[in-house]
């Protein structure tokens, strides 16, 4: 199986609003697939997800298209900085744990 964990650091807090409508509409559309399980954690300017799938074709399948593709083209409109971290794992982290290897081992998007 495999675990993503992803941060978000808004640009300002008022782009919590176009994160909040994005995030609806990943919500919406992350129903429809096979994802086994999801968290989210967020507060001002910070934000998380993990979430847990089967194979990596399922979430690619799902980062690749529809709302979350959407979301990912604008951004550099509401974010600072994103971090992305995909290994293999039978469940999800705490958040504790998330959130230490997303700072170690992350890859980082500047905007």
């Amino acid at each position: 199986m495999f675990v993503t964990i992803t941060s978000l650091e808004l640009k300002n807090p008022f782009k919590f609003f176009a994160l909040s409508l994005y995030a609806l509409r990943i919500i919406k559309q992350l129903q429809n697939t096979p994802c086994i399980d999801k968290k989210t954690s967020g507060v001002w300017t910070m934000h998380y997800t993990m979430t847990l799938w089967n194979t990596e074709e399922d979430l690619k399948a799902f980062a690749k298209q529809g709302a979350h593709l959407d979301a990912m083209r604008k951004s550099g409109l509401i974010a600072k900085q994103i971090r992305i971290l995909t290994y293999q794992a039978d469940k999800l982290p705490d958040w504790k744990t998330a959130k230490q290897k997303l700072l170690t081992e992350g890859r980082v998007h500047n905007f």
